[in-house]
């Protein structure tokens, strides 16, 4: 009989396991946590949208719609797409659900994306991202609030260090529809000697030249206009009171005059949280303003802004995978203390404790089992020397013991007790 051949994942998934589920895990309760902090509700989202969501939203000429998105029809006809980012679903559902009579919303989400690029370190095809926005909110306060939530978020992981906050302002559209032609004539100029993927952009989206990667493309860049020499008037205030209300809550940030959004619906601010600890892929936090965006789905004028960092990449900067306990272990001696040892896991479950009970094994390998799990306390049960109503509480930490009775077993193992017993935070 033929070998059955095991299928291989897809190229660019991943299975998360061991220490990469605890970063993982660790980076969306800590988002959970300080999204709270600053009244962000959370929002599910459904995995595919309709294609055109995103062809307008990100633009039929972007990287993005043109090669990166996973497409498909479904058995009615209907062109669908694995959504690539959180913000267009959000705005569609912000449409589509009437949830305009709640605006101002903070709104965030946590989840996977899809895109078909090239595999690399912490960049995957099924990927898995936060984010956080605010829809309908034209005030510079809402920028600040949203970075700052931003920041809070990577000082409570503790990669701040070495993390830094660039930002920028591509101002008003008056401003931006200026600055525009300024880059368009100066790198019309130089045409012949920009990149290919440059002068591609040149025609259908000029500002992503400016952080083109490309060496030749460089000195070209570095020499274009900046935007500050077309900034309106109420363009300069905004950004002023952006980095005043950065200021007033301690975030510290650094100007970067040739940070961009391409599409032409973003407005005002934008920015990046970078590091260098990642090597190529440097960014590990990213938003900006989109005033325009509900706008190319058929809905009225709204301002918008919000961010998205990826969680693979959070995960990466962690210093150390974190700490996972088991509050005790429960080892029956003997099949004839099987039974008892169910009930009082059962117990112990119920009153908010993680407790791990092995099935099978004798002492001293369930013992060890109990130490591979990183339990605090053992509850030994069956030991000779009780009495009936009585079980082994061991300190695993210590080694220590003492005889508990079972009727106060779950005061025994108050988290104070333990804590008190075993010195462990």
């Amino acid at each position: 009989m033929a070998k059955i051949q095991t299928p291989q994942p897809v190229r660019g998934t991943q299975d998360i396991f061991g220490e990469d589920q605890e970063r993982f895990q660790h980076v969306v309760e800590t988002f959970e946590r300080v999204r709270r902090l600053y009244g962000f509700k959370g929002v599910q989202m459904p995995v595919f949208e309709p294609t055109a969501v995103f062809a307008r939203s990100l633009g039929e000429t972007t990287d993005v719609v043109s090669k990166e998105m996973y497409s498909f029809e479904d058995r009615g006809g209907d062109s669908l797409t694995l959504r690539p980012e959180f913000t267009a679903g959000i705005s569609r559902a912000f449409l589509t659900n009437g949830w305009q009579q709640h605006a101002p919303m903070k709104l965030s989400a946590h989840g996977p994306l899809f895109r078909y690029e090239r595999p690399q370190k912490g960049r995957y095809r099924q990927f898995h991202q936060l984010d956080a926005e605010i829809i309908g909110a034209g005030e510079a306060a809402a920028d600040v609030e949203l970075l700052c939530f931003a920041d809070q978020l990577l000082n409570e992981l503790g990669i701040s260090d070495g993390v830094t906050l660039q930002l920028n302002t591509l101002g008003d559209a008056e401003s931006r529809d200026a600055w525009r032609d300024a880059l368009v004539e100066h790198f019309q100029a130089h045409k012949a000697d920009l990149s290919q993927d440059s002068q591609d952009r040149l025609e259908r989206n000029p500002l992503r030249i400016l952080d083109s990667k490309e060496r030749q493309d460089r000195p070209i860049a570095d020499s274009a206009p900046e935007i500050d020499a077309y900034l309106s008037e109420e363009a300069k205030e905004f950004f002023a009171q952006v980095t005043e209300g950065l200021d007033a809550c301690g975030v510290a940030w650094t100007r970067n005059s040739r940070l961009v959004r391409g599409l032409d619906y973003y407005r005002h601010t934008a920015f990046e949280f970078v590091t260098d600890r990642l090597g190529a892929q440097g960014t590990v936090l990213a938003g900006g303003r989109y005033d325009g965006l509900i706008e190319s789905l058929g809905g009225p004028a709204t301002p918008a802004v919000g961010w998205a960092a990826g969680i693979e990449r959070l995960g990466m900067l962690l210093d150390e995978a974190a700490a996972s306990f088991t509050d005790i272990a429960v080892i029956p001696l003997g099949a004839d203390f099987e039974l008892e040892a169910i009930s009082i896991t059962s117990q112990l479950r119920s009153a908010g404790k993680s407790v791990q009970l092995s099935y099978k094994g004798n002492f001293k390998k369930r013992l060890q089992k109990a130490n591979q799990v990183k339990a605090r306390l053992a509850v030994l049960v069956g030991m000779e020397e009780c009495y009936e109503d009585e079980v082994v509480l061991k300190n695993m930490e210590s080694g220590g013991q003492i005889h508990v009775k079972k009727s106060t077993l779950l005061n025994d193992v108050s988290d104070e007790k333990i804590l008190a017993m075993t010195g462990r935070s």
